[in-house]
């Protein structure tokens, strides 16, 4: 590794684990996502079957959603479950640091 690899610095860890920068503003975006999800459940304290049901995912979808299995997820899916909890998104576009 040489040294400017080591000195680089990143806006995010996604940034940082893919050469991609589509790729990594988009697991950015829908880590984000399905940190919001996750919160809902937690604080609503509902089981995983209840939020599937609530979300119209299955039971095994949502354990992968508390797991953090980012790679089963598009931000499409993600967009849907948060309309279900009637979780409105709303966009903000700027330039990137």
């Amino acid at each position: 590794m040489d040294t400017e690899d080591t000195n680089k610095q990143y806006y995010n860890v996604f940034e940082a684990l893919e050469d991609d920068p589509e790729v990594a503003e988009n697991l950015r975006i829908r880590a984000q996502l399905m940190t919001i999800l996750r919160k809902y459940i937690k604080e609503n304290k509902i089981t995983q079957k209840e939020a599937a049901e609530i979300m119209n995912v299955t039971q095994p979808r949502i354990s992968d959603l508390i797991r953090g299995k980012i790679g089963l997820f598009t931000v499409d899916m993600l967009v849907n479950m948060l309309s279900h909890v009637k979780i409105q998104i709303d966009v903000v576009v700027k330039k990137a640091a």
